[in-house]
């Protein structure tokens, strides 16, 4: 991994970790569900932020080592590519 993309999704991630543990206390002490709602979705929204980061990590990482390889190594990232773009729209976004 690029070191300062490492850096960032690793200080991400500790974030969301921090952000479920607050959900987790909300539900056990039944807080307003629109307050539990609010929190989820900015739990999502660091996701997003996350998945940005480790999609750039491996379009400047393994993508281009993978391209510049050519043939069937070349292909297998255009399909990587192509699934997780399929994930997201299947996800509703």
């Amino acid at each position: 991994m690029i070191d300062d993309i490492k850096k960032r999704a690793l200080h991400r991630s500790r974030i969301i970790q921090g952000q479920l543990r607050g959900v987790e206390k909300m539900i056990d002490d039944e807080a307003y569900c629109v307050d539990i709602i609010t929190q989820t979705l900015a739990i999502q929204k660091s996701l997003r932020s996350l998945n940005k980061l480790l999609v750039e990590n491996h379009l400047r990482t393994h993508v281009s080592h993978m391209f510049d390889e050519g043939g069937e190594t070349r292909e297998r990232a255009v399909e990587e590519l192509l699934a997780v773009f399929e994930l997201q729209q299947n996800r509703g976004a």
